[in-house]
């Protein structure tokens, strides 16, 4: 830890800066209330012990000051026997302990261990609690499709290691959800995941956000700050859009997967972090590797164990469900009805789960409270693809089915319904009859199972 040592007596300060040092604490020791503001002002501590009796500043000056300006520090008060009251006083302004002298070597080291303890266990249950705010809309990936089982057991393979995993995939698949699962079931579940958007940031933000930078680093660098590598310590870091790097990033980036070490901007001090790298690109790296856009020694390091993550439309199946826990998440506590379902299953959905779950707020909006219909749900295209299996095709026959009985068989009314203009409805039924006939029906009468013949709810585009 980094600990400021403050005391009027020299001595003690000298003796207990070696003391702590040789304990492999980083220690800055002065000897008056002054030069601890100043120290203060100067630098970042994880611990501040301050005697309480200093003149002309004092010790709950100084303490008043380390709030203000170090408020994440331990604060520890060092008294007398006849100055318990005046420190119980100052642990209700803020100090977290106070020790009376005098004290031996070992038992410093021994409160200090426990400060230690207790600040790593404040710093993941900060995590923890960052962790199920982010994640708390999903639990898990919904679906129950052939392809999402496959992501399903490569996760559960590669959680338990430490390996690092390559997320492949299009934009708005869940590729940071997939991260989540792995960090979830892996044995680090207990400590940070840490996102980092590579994506967002030009090289400049982006090393001083993965790496930290010390006070004066560069304009505007007033104190030190740890970056998100010194976060993800013992967890997870998630490096999303890692394709987006320039090539002078992928050299630093490289060079920490390597040997798990860094420097902050600004710095002297090596430091090593032990945190589990989990990437994710919706480029093909091993393109980019070849043209020679990105380093191949780089695309090595990530892609030890890649996962592709499906895009929505190889996973229609599983529409129905990710329907139903969206609309849920937004108060809809109601069945999707069937034709939206159908007209949400034949969309090629190029944003994937993520323009979904936008489609659908939109048209719970539009809605006004009441039952989504078809003519709330806004496509860029609103067209209905052709029917990839038999279930989808029975969807859409669902939907145009309901739009024409709500129509009383008026074709421009269940047209609006559906959301599609009149000449795409006729296709669409004409293609439902071609459909009958393949199948040994007649296009304009189909026989009832008592023998009897009924016309067709499919009428040719020239009838009125």
């Amino acid at each position: 830890m980094k600990i400021l040592l403050v005391d009027d007596e020299e001595r003690l300060v000298k003796l207990t800066s070696e003391a702590l040092s040789e304990a492999g604490h980083r220690v800055t020791g002065v000897t008056s209330g002054e030069a601890a503001v100043r120290a203060l002002d100067a630098d970042v501590y994880d611990v501040v012990i301050t005697d309480l009796r200093m003149v002309p500043v004092g010790g709950m000056e100084v303490l008043e000051h380390a709030r203000k300006t170090n408020p994440s520090a331990n604060v520890v008060i060092l008294t007398g026997y006849g100055d318990v009251p005046t420190a119980v006083e100052a642990m209700k302004l803020g100090a977290s302990d106070f020790w009376t002298k005098p004290f031996g070597t070992d038992e410093l080291c021994l409160r200090l261990g426990r400060i230690a303890e207790t600040r790593r266990l404040a710093r993941d249950n900060a995590a923890l609690r960052s962790e199920l705010r982010s994640s708390g809309r999903f639990a898990e990936m919904v679906g129950e499709s052939p392809a999402l089982d496959r992501v399903r057991d490569l996760v559960a393979k590669v959680a338990p290691s430490d390996t690092t995993v390559l997320l492949l995939g299009e934009s708005g698949v869940g590729k940071e959800l997939v991260a989540r699962m792995i960090h979830r079931r892996s044995p680090r579940a207990a400590k940070p995941f840490v996102v980092v958007h590579a994506a967002a940031l030009p090289d400049t933000l982006l090393e001083s956000e993965l790496f930290g930078y010390e006070r004066g680093a560069f304009t505007g660098a007033t104190d030190r700050k740890p970056g998100r590598l010194e976060a993800a310590q013992g967890g997870t870091l998630f490096l999303d859009e890692i394709g987006e790097i320039s090539p002078a990033f992928q050299v630093k980036l490289l060079r920490f997967l390597q040997e798990r070490q860094f420097v902050r901007l600004g710095g002297r001090q090596t430091i090593t972090v032990d945190a589990r790298v989990v990437a994710a690109t919706n480029r093909n790296l091993q393109e980019e590797a070849a043209s020679g856009r990105f380093r191949d020694d780089l695309f090595y390091r990530l892609s030890v164990f890649p996962v592709e993550v499906p895009p929505l439309r190889e996973r229609r199946s599983d529409i129905p469900l990710l329907a139903g826990y969206f609309l849920k998440g937004l108060g809809y506590n109601r069945e999707p009805d069937r034709s939206v379902l159908a007209l949400l299953a034949a969309h090629d959905w190029p944003g994937n789960v993520r323009e979904l779950e936008n489609v659908l707020e939109r048209a719970l909006i539009l809605a006004s409270g009441g039952e989504i219909r078809p003519q709330h749900i806004q496509l860029p295209e609103p067209v209905l693809a052709r029917p990839e299996s038999g279930a989808l095709e029975e969807m859409e026959r669902g939907m145009i089915e309901d739009a024409m009985r709500k129509a009383g068989g008026n074709k421009s009314k269940a047209a609006k319904l559906l959301g599609i203009t009149r000449r795409m409805l006729y296709t669409k039924l004409e293609k439902l009859r071609s459909a009958n006939d393949e199948g040994g029906q007649t296009t304009r009468h189909t026989r009832t199972e008592h023998g009897a013949h009924q016309e067709s709810q499919y009428p040719s585009p020239k009838s009125r």
